[in-house]
């Protein structure tokens, strides 16, 4: 009798616990379409916005910059939850925690970026507060070198090995791309500034679409799993 509430009590916490992990992996889907959405949305609303030309950053300036700040906040919360739900859904490795810091340092950074607008004391855009520049410095880093550590323990686990390779070169990408942004389109005179808010898009765009595919892996395993108990 005593085994059979055993065998119950644990049947039961591995369903809470991938029911968790499904809910995490959510967060990995919507908060990317979401907070790309409501940038988006934001950016074609308001004349005082290219989304070629300035970063999403400056949305926060205005009257209606608290949109985007909440966005940021929001986002940052959806992807500290995501990383930890990846965390849990891929099979542990001595230094499997690294990868964890890295991609939560992400999601606090991109917290911080709401709470540290790019905006001076008068409102307007600015793209020289030490704040946001942390925060952003944070958030692309963290995504990227938490992928390239991360891709180590995907590789090391069947279901997952063949999105390796991906979360690899995605993670390369990603902290090749924010050091050429700063160099090659942040600041007034750089070769690409007038394309500053593009070249930002491309750095999201590939960002965001390995976090959702990474993040429809961890469902599809975390269901398939609910399926064969």
């Amino acid at each position: 009798m005593s085994n059979q509430r055993n065998v119950g009590t644990g049947v039961a916490h591995g369903l809470e616990r991938r029911s968790a992990i499904a809910a995490l992996a959510g967060a990995g889907i919507a908060g990317p379409l979401i907070f790309a959405v409501a940038a988006l949305m934001q950016s074609l609303l308001r004349e005082d916005h290219s989304l070629v030309a300035l970063p999403i950053s400056a949305l926060a300036a205005g009257p209606s910059g608290w949109v985007q700040n909440l966005n940021f906040l929001l986002f940052g919360m959806f992807m500290i939850a995501y990383a930890i739900g990846l965390h849990l859904g891929v099979r542990p490795s001595r230094w499997g925690v690294v990868g964890l810091a890295f991609l939560v340092l992400s999601g606090v950074g991109l917290v911080l970026a709401g709470v540290f607008p790019a905006t001076d004391a008068s409102g307007a855009f600015s793209n020289e507060q030490v704040g946001h520049t942390v925060a952003a410095f944070m958030s692309f880093l963290g995504a990227g070198i938490g992928l390239i550590v991360m891709s180590r323990r995907l590789a090391g686990d069947p279901r997952w090995r063949n999105l390796a390779p991906y979360a690899l070169a995605t993670g390369i990408a990603l902290v090749v791309l924010f050091f050429a942004f700063g160099a090659l389109a942040e600041q007034p005179g750089a070769p690409l500034h007038a394309w500053m808010g593009l070249f930002q898009w491309v750095m999201v765009v590939v960002w965001f679409t390995c976090t959702v595919v990474l993040a429809l892996r961890l469902l599809r395993l975390t269901r398939a799993s609910d399926a064969s108990h």
